[in-house]
């Protein structure tokens, strides 16, 4: 029997939505999702399947990338190697923009992806009138021989989702697929819970905070009934871990048990985690950190 399997990778500026599209078309929530910009560090896999207008079953692969900035700082350049390794290897790219961003940052990405087969969703049609969102979509029509297809859409209120994947199911090769039907991701439990804690350290502190962090799982056992987890968070000064600990430990406390609470809503079991918060001087600028902590920037 035919089928059709491929990788599509998300790409678009921060706060796009990338990532509340990826954990929509998953009906799973397993990507960080934050207001702070560049909140996404890591390319992350979401499987997908999908069924076409003829009936023929896909997997769609797709690929949730940091977001498209100009790199300040060694992170910043690993993170946006990420989203190009994502591009060269994909079948296909979903632009993801935002109703309120100008055509500058389209513009900006189609000299990124060259010839690469691409979507462009507009998303966050929900926040607009129905004249407003011609308005936006009009400027978009000078390159309708350069993309596939355009489709407004809001990821937060699950509008037109359905719509994305008949375009994309379009544009998928003729394969074999590549996962096991029953996944929803090729990352572990362990790396999901990793960014389930990094994403309460976005929610509890201040700007200057999550970006100087990062989160290591350094032991984690799974058990039929309970998981596990030490974890650390790192941060680059002294005065960061004071206000990631917060008086009496309450700001730790909370990061803690959120990111429990999300953990095991996820994994349906217990979990047990044990965090602390460590200084590594720097280590968002120095490349031995960096590959230390996963970051490629090759």
């Amino acid at each position: 029997m035919m089928t059709k399997a491929g990788f599509i990778a998300l790409l678009g500026r921060p706060n796009a939505g990338k990532s509340t599209l990826l954990n929509a078309l998953l009906q799973e929530k397993i990507a960080l999702v934050s207001h702070k910009a560049n909140a996404t560090r890591r390319a992350l896999k979401a499987i997908v399947p999908f069924s076409d207008a003829q009936g023929v079953a896909c997997q769609m692969i797709f690929l949730d990338t940091p977001g498209l900035t100009t790199p300040q700082k060694l992170l910043d350049r690993a993170m946006q190697a990420e989203s190009a390794r994502a591009l060269q290897t994909c079948d296909l790219c979903v632009f993801v923009t935002s109703v309120h961003e100008g055509l500058q940052a389209y513009q900006d990405f189609l000299a990124l992806c060259g010839d690469k087969p691409h979507i462009v969703a507009l998303n966050k049609i929900d926040t607009l009138t129905h004249a407003q969102l011609l308005a936006k979509i009009q400027p978009y029509q000078a390159y309708n021989s350069t993309f596939n297809a355009l489709v407004p859409l809001s990821a937060t209120k699950c509008k037109n989702l359905d719509i994305l994947l008949q375009e994309i199911a379009k544009l998928l090769p003729i394969a074999p697929f590549y996962y096991d039907p029953e996944l929803i991701s090729d990352a572990q439990t362990k790396e999901i819970y990793q960014e389930m804690i990094r994403e309460q350290v976005f929610a509890h502190l201040s700007e200057e905070i999550p970006y100087a962090s990062d989160v290591c799982i350094v032991r984690f056992v799974e058990d039929a009934h309970i998981d596990r987890i030490h974890a650390q968070i790192i941060v680059e000064k002294e005065s960061q871990q004071k206000m990631v600990v917060g008086k009496g430990a309450w700001v730790i406390k909370k990061i803690g048990k959120q990111a429990r609470l999300q953990m095991q809503a996820f994994g349906g079991k217990k979990v047990f985690l044990r965090l602390e918060v460590v200084v590594r001087k720097n280590w968002s600028q120095e490349l031995d950190q960096l590959k230390k902590m996963g970051y490629m920037l090759e």
